[in-house]
């Protein structure tokens, strides 16, 4: 990503708080031709291997991604967005010279991927975004809502996948109000 010094986010709080505030990541991974995109609810929990934290999601078993494991990947997040029309009192100021731009925060995440099948792993994983996603509601819906016999079955259908971060860049670009 380009990233003017003066648009680059440091701080690594604002950067967890865009990732948990916006959590559908696109993860792009490469298919052997040609790149490929998913996109997916993460996960951010503290750790990793540089302590820069990781990323955790899961996908259909029948979705390619997780025999991805080993590859390195980026997973993209962004946060708030606006277009930004040029200043009628600057373009009076500059005789014109302005033009419009887009202000936007985004976070990319650099590591790699590790496909996780322990239902053990899997279960702690939708039981954690499911609480994180459904706190606010006021009739919250829990895992243990479902049969237990159907989350077994799901558990079956899926594969998790965790990206230990191993690099984190953030731009911020203008103060976005979307």
């Amino acid at each position: 990503m380009y990233l003017p010094t003066r648009h680059r986010q440091q701080d690594p709080l604002a950067m967890r708080a865009l990732i948990r505030e916006h959590a559908l990541g696109m993860l792009v991974t490469h298919d052997g031709a040609l790149p490929d995109a998913d996109h997916l609810p993460f996960e951010f929990a503290d750790g990793g291997a540089q302590g820069l934290g990781i990323l955790r999601a899961h996908v259909a078993r029948a979705n390619p991604l997780w025999r991805r494991a080993g590859q390195q990947v980026l997973a993209v997040f962004r946060g708030p967005a606006a277009y930004v029309p040029p200043d009628q009192q600057e373009k009076l100021a500059t005789g014109g010279r302005v033009v419009p731009t887009w202000d936007y925060h985004v976070v990319h995440v650099h590591g790699r991927l590790r496909a996780i099948e322990e239902p053990g792993w899997l279960l702690d994983l939708l039981h954690g975004q499911t609480q994180h996603h459904e706190a606010g509601l006021a009739h919250p819906w829990s895992v243990a809502d479902a049969p237990p016999a159907y989350i077994d079955g799901m558990l079956k259908a899926i594969v998790g996948i965790e990206i230990a971060i191993e690099r984190i860049e953030g731009k911020w670009k203008g103060a976005p109000t979307a």
